[in-house]
């Protein structure tokens, strides 16, 4: 009691030192605009237009202007042209695409281009700096061989690719720091290709990625296991990066941090937005990089490194995943647009849409953080310095070591270093984040370095 009373003592010192001006706003109000310019509306019909390709699955027709994967991506094409038609040409719109043969997996049955929809609106600040939402445009029936089969994939996935558009739409009107990339993703049912080419695409042109935000199956509330719920949603993230070193992995022995990697310090953030912005809705995050021995188009970006999520519906239906449309025993099977819940994947896209936001606008995570406070009765953060004209100050978060979230702060206002004093080292884990003057705050990072 008496640490938390000092340092609110101490926080109310260091706002009192500030002119009212120089202290970051709250709260954005225009995250509130944000999410009512979300339409369930279009959302719905851009499902229903996915769903009317017929199948979408990846080898799939591509030469028809009315079925198959092919007119699905110039469809989806098409649309994000016309939303960058409507704001003067503010989308970057291309396909990104590699080959895939038989060799390379036993769901391929035969060699096929695999093309994603990249739309891209370039950062003012940060333009090599992305914020990614990608959804997917490829079905598929019970046998995910079968390219010629009814497949309308209305809530798996183009649930998460309407989504996506939508979030183009609503984000077009705006301009932000970072540039943020909405994203269609193809051959996610024959082993996440599309995701891995767009992974190593942005490895090879050196895209510094904030975090990706893989939507897949978001307009689902009635689950197999017979709850209805249209306000909870998972948030998956992984707990450390694929790739750490194994330095890395023997400091964190000593140093804890086990569940504190980039992909969860995202999933918190985005916790963390929707409970400020969007309070009624019920963010779970998972700590699994997917469900059970399952896969998501996120993890292609995990393995190289990047930070990324799943976010999707909390209850699943299985008799509509990866099912011919059919009827048994009076059960009904299929993944068709009747099963989707449209205000519900308004929601979600929302969730989406001020996630990206807050961190285009925010600016860059601090690097080189450091903590220091072995056997003294005070824990010290340091971070490298910044010039930055976006940077108005750093909050250093701390919380129990058996909390999810980040739960208490101290805001800095100048300065690359901070002790707390009367906080104990061994009793919390800590973080930095940088806030910016609009009042954004990157995601916190962790400090695995020790102060010399």
């Amino acid at each position: 009691m008496k640490v938390f009373l000092a340092l609110s003592l101490f926080a109310l010192s260091v706002f009192s030192g500030l002119r009212a001006q120089e202290v970051p706003p709250a709260l954005d109000v225009r995250l509130y605009d944000i999410i009512n310019d979300v339409s369930s509306d279009r959302i719905e019909a851009d499902i229903r237009k996915l769903a009317d390709f017929g199948t979408r699955n990846t080898f799939s027709d591509t030469l028809s202007d009315i079925r198959g994967i092919g007119a699905a991506r110039r469809w989806i094409k098409a649309e994000f042209e016309k939303i960058s038609d409507a704001c003067g040409g503010c989308l970057e719109v291309y396909y990104q695409k590699d080959l895939v043969t038989t060799e390379m997996g036993r769901r391929i049955p035969k060699d096929a281009y695999i093309v994603n929809v990249v739309a891209v609106i370039r950062g003012t600040d940060y333009p090599n700096s992305y914020v990614l939402m990608s959804g997917d445009i490829d079905s598929r029936a019970s046998n995910t061989m079968n390219f010629e089969i009814d497949a309308p994939g209305a809530n798996d996935n183009a649930s998460g690719m309407a989504g996506t558009i939508e979030a183009a739409r609503v984000l077009s009107q705006y301009k932000f720091k970072h540039s943020v990339a909405l994203v269609g993703l193809s051959g996610e049912e024959q082993g996440l290709f599309g995701g891995a080419g767009l992974a190593k695409f942005a490895q090879e042109n050196k895209w510094d990625i904030v975090g990706i935000l893989n939507n897949d199956m978001i307009g689902n509330i009635e689950g197999v296991d017979g709850v209805i719920d249209n306000r909870s949603f998972r948030i998956f993230s992984e707990p450390t990066p694929a790739n750490e070193s194994e330095q890395l992995r023997r400091t964190r022995r000593f140093v804890g941090g086990e569940v504190d990697g980039n992909s969860r310090q995202l999933a918190r953030y985005i916790h963390k937005q929707v409970k400020t912005y969007m309070p009624e809705m019920n963010p779970m995050m998972i700590y699994r990089l997917d469900r059970f021995g399952r896969g998501g188009h996120h993890r292609p970006f995990n393995d190289l490194g990047f930070a990324g999520v799943r976010i999707m519906e909390a209850h699943e239906n299985y008799n509509r995943q990866h099912q011919d449309i059919r009827e048994e025993d009076g059960i009904a099977y299929g993944d068709v647009v009747e099963g989707v819940n449209f205000d519900y994947a308004k929601k979600l896209t929302a969730v989406n849409a001020i996630s990206l936001a807050g961190l285009a606008w925010a600016p860059p995570q601090p690097t080189n953080v450091r903590i220091g406070g072995a056997v003294r009765p005070s824990t010290t953060l340091s971070w490298e310095a910044s010039d930055d004209p976006n940077i108005a100050g750093y909050k250093i978060y701390f919380r129990q070591t058996t909390s999810p979230t980040w739960d208490s702060f101290v805001y800095v206002p100048e300065g690359n270093q901070h002790t707390l004093e009367g906080v104990v080292i061994d009793n919390y884990f800590f973080g930095v984040a940088a806030v910016g003057k609009n009042g954004h705050e990157s995601p916190v990072v962790f400090p695995y370095r020790q102060m010399r």
